[in-house]
């Protein structure tokens, strides 16, 4: 069961047990070691999450899923589907602020409660300055991302105007589309590979009131580092997750990203340890 957020001056003190020595760099003390079999019990453990609010869960999905429908045609007739592929891949640069809703429902399934719709939509309220720091963040990702992409596209074809079947066939089988693909996941690669360190659990860090922004952001750098190959293969999973859903007309996401969402935050609570938890486990 998790531990209340109001603690005692003598909790929020207790130092490290024996075995996680206090380590020159903040906040390292705080990180546990996860196994590689570890994401898929996090996995596990948010399919049981959805399993038991699927009506917030879901809904959250259709509305997400709707959201990006609705981009996708905006581009699609503004004349612009060479930039729906980066979009798409932007979402999931910041699907973690996306997925607060989520946290919030699985905190207060870990604490033996029925989720309320105010723990779907209204999570982020607690803490909106942290919240939004860490949401500006990976928005400055996504979008230079998005111009980078566009900047790639428009060197690589300067001349075209092409549809999105023509697009695919000049990505695939052209000497000059498949250098803007290795370019253009070159480039994706490294600016996910930054957000991810920001946002792997520093969101649910903050929804969960263990530390504010930047703290947030420190523990969920160290949390990667620490636990570097298990952390690789949950990014991979949540990749795999996210673009299945956007294979199927974005429909999956309806499944995926509560998934995702709700197994992000086991994947937290497995990581981070609190103080206080120290504290019960000396006591």
């Amino acid at each position: 069961m998790p531990v209340s957020q109001e603690q005692s001056p003598d909790t929020q003190e207790a130092g490290p047990l024996p075995g996680h020595p206090r380590s020159a760099h903040p906040f390292e003390d705080r990180i546990n070691t996860v196994t590689t079999f570890d994401p898929w019990l996090w996995l596990a453990a948010g399919w049981k999450d959805l399993s038991r609010a699927p009506a917030y869960s879901i809904t959250m999905g259709v509305v997400f899923a709707g959201l990006g429908l609705i981009v996708t045609a905006g581009l699609y007739y503004m004349g612009l589907p060479y930039l729906i592929w980066p979009m798409a891949a932007g979402f999931i640069l910041i699907a973690p602020v996306f997925c607060t809703g989520f946290y919030g429902i699985s905190r207060r399934l870990e604490q033996g409660e029925k989720p309320a719709w105010n723990d779907v939509f209204m999570t982020w309220r607690v803490h909106t300055g942290s919240v939004l720091g860490a949401g500006l963040a990976l928005v400055f990702f996504m979008l230079i991302w998005v111009r980078l992409a566009a900047l790639i596209y428009a060197i690589n074809f300067p001349h075209s105007s092409l549809s999105v079947r023509d697009i695919a066939v000049e990505t695939l089988f052209t000497t000059d589309g498949l250098v803007f693909l290795s370019v253009g996941t070159t480039i994706g690669g490294v600016l996910a590979t930054f957000a991810f360190l920001v946002s792997a659990v520093s969101l649910q860090t903050i929804v969960d009131g263990k530390a504010t922004f930047v703290p947030a952001v420190l523990i969920s750098i160290l949390s990667v580092f620490r636990n570097f190959l298990p952390m690789l293969i949950w990014a991979a999973i949540i990749v795999l997750f996210m673009v299945a859903g956007f294979a199927f007309a974005y429909i999956g996401l309806v499944i995926t990203l509560p998934l995702i969402g709700h197994a992000s935050w086991h994947a937290y609570r497995a990581v981070v340890r609190s103080p206080a938890e120290d504290a019960l486990k000396v006591n």
